[in-house]
C-alpha cells in the first residue's frame, strides 16, 4: 500500500504547495492551519481515535472540558486566529463545534445582532463574552414551531406597573425544543418570542432569560428544562427542552437595537424591520463553507483508499491486481465529486465576502434614509437569497459526498472507525438547522420571481441575476439560441458552459414566473399564488444555484496562478459539464443543447475524469490535512491503511471474556430438545 500510493505522488501536474495557499488564502493562513493542526494533535485532551467507544455522558463531559480550554484561547487570541481553529475543530469534532458554537455564535451573535450598544455593553461586563458568569443558548426553535419563525407561540408580555416582562409558553407546543446547551450549560438564554404590549402583538422579538443562578445552578422559579437525550449525531451536544411559566425580566433584557419598548408602554418599530435579520444570515454563510470543508475530508479518505486498495486484475498469472482508482467506473464514482468540493471552496470564498460586505453596509446606515437603506435592503434580500440557495444545495451536496465516498470503501465504510459513518451522521443535521433546506430553496426561488417581476417594471437586475436581460427585455418569453458547436472540446468550454448553465436557470425562471402569474390568474392572493408556483420555485432556485456555483468556480479559476489554471479548468469544466449530464433534461428542454451535444458531453467527462485521475491524490494533499484530522486508517498520508485499521480495531476492542456468556449464551448451548410430558389423561386409561 505505501508504494502504491507513493506512486501517485511522483509526476502531479501543479505544484500541490501552491495550490494549498491559493485555496487557504494564502500562505501565512496555511502555516496558521498546520500549527493549529498540530497543537490539537498533540493535546491529549483532543483525542479523537477512540470518539466511536464513547458513552453518551462520556462525549458531552469530553466536551465540556474542551470547553473550558478554550473558552480563554478564543477569547484571547487574535480573530483571525480563532476562525481558523474553528474551522479546523469543525472538522475534527464537529459536535463539540456546535457546542461551543451555540454560545459564542448563537447566543452572543443574538446580543451583537440585536442588542443595543448600551445593552451589549452591559452584558459584556457580566462575562457574555468571555463565559465568565453568562453561558448562553439558543431558544427559537420550539416543538411546535421551527421554519415558521412569526409562528412562534411563546409570549413575552410587558407589564407597565413592574416594568417588566413575563415570559410564558401557554401550550405543550410552545416548549423551546432542540436548544443547545439548554440541558447541562446554560444559564441565560436568547429567547425568541412574540412581544404583546397592551393587548397588541408587535412579532417576534429576542429576550435574554435568565434559567439557572449562576452560583448554584438551580432552576430559576418558572423555568422547566428537560434532557432531549440521544441524537442521530453531534452527542458533544446537551440539546435540551424548555418551559416559561410566568418568568419575570427586567424591560431592559428585551434586545432594543430594532423594536423598542419605553417605560411608558410605547411601541418604537424601525422603519424596516428585516434588517434586524441581517445577523441571522451568517450561520447559512459558514455552512457552505463548512460543506466544502467536510467534502474535503471525505474525498481525501476515499481517494487515497481507491489508490492502495487492490481488486480483480486482467488474469494475468503473477499480475497485481488493479488500484480500484484506475477502474473508469470508480473515477467517475468520485472525481466529480471533487469538482462539486473545489466548486463549493470557492462559493464559500465569494459567500463570506459578500456577507462582510453586507454587514458592513448595515452597521454603517445608523439613521439613514432614503437611497442608502434602499441599496442596504436590496444587498440583504440578494445575500438571502443566494445564501439560502447555497447552504441547500452545498449542505445536500456534502452530505452525499460523505455518503458516496462511505460507499467506494465498500464493506470498511460501515465501520465507526474508517471515519465517514460518523461523518455522515454528524452532518446530516447541516441540512435542517438554520432553515430546513426545502424551506430555504423555496425563499431563494421566491427572491428570483420577485426580482424578475421587479425587473420587468424597470427595475435593475443584480448582477448575479444578469442572465435574466434577455429574458426580461422579451417580456419573459426566452427564445434560447441553440449552441452551435459539435466536438466534446466546443460543448465542454467554460465559455460554453456558463452560457449553458445561465440558459437553463433563466428558462427555469421564466417557467416559475409564468407559474406564478398562472395562481394569480385564478384569483389567488400573492402569498397563495408563490404556494402554487412552489415546484417551480424550488426547481428555478436549484438552476439558478448550480449556475451560480459555476460562475463563481469561472471567476477564481481566471484569479488563479498560472501554474494552478490548467487543473483548476479541467475541475470547473467538470463540475458544469457532470451537472448538465446530471441534468440533461432540462439542457433539452431549454434549447442550449441537443441530444448530440449531451452525448458530446459524456465523451468530456469520461475523458476529464481520465485525466484528473492522475491527479487524484495531489489534489486531496493540496486540501492539506493531517491524518489526525483525516481520522481514519484508511485516508492515511502513507498508504499504510491495513496494519494501521488493524491496530486500530485491536486496541480499541481487547479480547475480554463474554459478559453475557454464563446468563445467555451457555443455556442456548445447553438447552436440550426433550419434551416435557403433560398429566396423564384419563381417557387413555379407559
Amino acid at each position: 500500500p505505501k508504494a502504491s500510493i507513493a506512486e501517485e505522488r511522483k509526476a502531479p501536474s501543479f505544484p500541490i504547495r501552491e495550490l494549498t495557499y491559493w485555496l487557504d488564502g494564502d500562505k501565512k493562513v496555511t502555516e496558521l492551519k498546520e500549527q493549529i493542526m498540530l497543537e490539537l494533535e498533540r493535546d491529549p485532551l483532543w483525542r479523537v481515535s477512540d470518539h466511536p467507544n464513547l458513552t453518551l455522558a462520556e462525549t458531552r463531559e469530553r466536551a465540556m472540558k474542551k470547553i473550558r480550554r478554550l473558552a480563554d484561547q478564543a477569547t484571547s487570541r487574535p480573530l483571525e486566529e480563532t476562525m481558523v481553529r474553528m474551522s479546523i475543530i469543525s472538522v475534527v469534532d464537529p459536535g463539540f463545534w456546535t457546542r461551543f458554537g451555540v454560545h459564542f455564535g448563537l447566543f452572543f451573535g443574538a446580543l451583537q445582532g440585536q442588542a443595543s450598544p448600551a445593552q451589549l455593553a452591559y452584558w459584556m461586563e457580566k462575562g457574555a463574552f468571555t463565559m465568565q458568569g453568562v453561558t448562553g443558548c439558543f431558544g427559537m426553535t420550539e416543538l411546535g414551531h421551527g421554519s415558521n419563525v412569526a409562528g412562534l407561540e411563546t409570549i413575552a408580555t410587558f407589564d407597565p406597573n413592574t416594568d417588566e416582562f413575563i415570559v410564558h409558553s401557554p401550550t405543550i407546543t410552545a416548549t423551546k425544543w432542540w436548544i443547545g446547551g439548554a440541558a447541562h450549560t446554560a444559564t441565560h438564554c436568547a429567547v425568541y418570542a412574540q412581544l404583546l404590549v397592551g393587548g397588541k402583538r408587535y412579532g417576534t422579538k429576542t429576550f435574554v432569560v435568565q434559567l439557572r443562578d449562576t452560583q448554584t445552578f438551580e432552576l430559576m422559579p418558572g423555568v422547566n428544562i428537560g434532557d432531549l437525550g440521544k441524537k442521530m449525531g453531534r452527542d458533544q451536544i446537551d440539546n435540551g427542552w424548555i418551559r416559561f411559566t410566568h418568568v419575570r425580566i427586567p424591560r431592559s433584557h428585551m434586545l432594543m437595537k430594532h423594536t423598542k419598548v419605553m417605560r411608558s408602554g410605547e411601541v418604537i418599530e424601525p422603519p424596516l424591520a428585516q434588517l434586524a435579520y441581517g445577523a441571522l444570515i451568517q450561520g447559512r454563510v459558514s455552512m457552505v463553507g463548512d460543506s466544502a470543508n467536510v467534502a474535503k475530508r471525505a474525498l481525501t479518505i476515499a481517494t487515497r483508499y481507491a489508490s492502495v486498495r487492490r481488486q480483480f486484475s486482467d488474469g494475468t498469472p503473477g499480475a497485481l491486481e488493479s488500484k480500484l482508482i484506475d477502474y473508469p467506473i470508480h473515477q467517475h464514482r468520485l472525481l466529480p465529486l471533487m469538482a462539486q468540493t473545489f466548486a463549493m471552496i470557492f462559493a464559500a470564498r465569494e459567500m463570506n465576502t459578500s456577507y462582510m460586505q453586507l454587514m458592513s453596509q448595515l452597521n454603517e446606515l445608523g439613521d439613514s434614509k432614503g437611497a442608502a437603506v434602499d441599496a442596504a435592503i436590496k444587498n440583504l434580500k440578494e445575500t438571502h437569497a443566494t445564501s439560502a440557495g447555497l447552504k441547500a444545495f452545498c449542505t445536500w451536496m456534502c452530505l452525499n459526498i460523505i455518503d458516496q465516498c462511505r460507499q467506494s470503501l465498500g464493506g470498511h465504510g460501515y465501520s465507526a472507525y474508517t471515519g465517514l459513518s460518523q461523518a455522515y451522521s454528524d452532518f446530516a443535521v447541516h441540512c435542517t438547522w438554520e432553515g430546513d433546506n426545502t424551506i430555504l430553496t423555496l425563499q431563494c426561488g421566491r427572491y428570483l420571481v420577485a426580482t424578475a417581476l421587479d425587473a420587468l417594471k424597470g427595475q435593475p437586475l443584480p448582477e448575479n441575476l444578469a442572465y435574466l436581460k434577455d429574458a426580461i427585455k422579451s417580456g419573459m418569453v426566452l427564445e434560447t439560441k441553440p449552441f452551435s458547436g459539435k466536438s466534446a472540446a466546443e460543448v465542454s468550454s467554460l465559455a460554453a458552459l456558463k452560457a449553458a448553465w445561465s440558459s437553463v436557470a433563466a428558462n427555469a425562471i421564466v417557467n416559475a414566473v409564468r407559474d406564478f402569474k398562472a395562481g394569480v390568474a385564478k384569483g389567488l392572493s400573492k402569498d397563495n399564488a408563490y404556494e402554487f408556483s412552489s415546484a417551480s420555485r424550488l426547481h428555478a432556485a436549484r438552476m439558478h444555484t448550480y449556475t451560480y456555483l459555476l460562475h463563481r468556480f469561472v471567476a477564481q479559476v481566471e484569479q488563479s496562478p498560472a501554474a494552478l489554471r490548467p487543473i483548476l479548468t479541467l475541475l470547473a469544466q467538470l463540475f458544469g459539464a457532470h451537472s448538465a449530464v446530471q441534468h440533461s433534461g432540462e439542457f433539452l428542454q431549454a434549447g442550449f443543447y441537443s441530444g448530440a451535444q449531451i452525448e458530446a458531453l459524456k465523451v468530456f467527462v469520461n475523458d476529464a475524469c481520465a485525466q484528473i485521475r492522475k491527479d487524484a491524490v495531489p489534489l486531496t494533499d493540496a486540501f492539506d490535512y493531517s491524518d489526525y484530522i483525516i481520522n481514519s486508517p484508511l485516508g492515511r498520508y502513507d498508504g499504510d491503511v491495513y496494519e494501521k485499521y488493524f491496530e486500530l480495531v485491536t486496541s480499541l476492542n481487547p479480547q475480554k471474556p463474554v459478559p453475557y456468556f454464563d446468563s445467555l449464551i451457555r443455556p442456548l448451548l445447553e438447552r436440550t430438545n426433550e419434551s416435557q410430558p403433560g398429566p396423564e389423561l384419563e381417557i387413555d386409561q379407559e
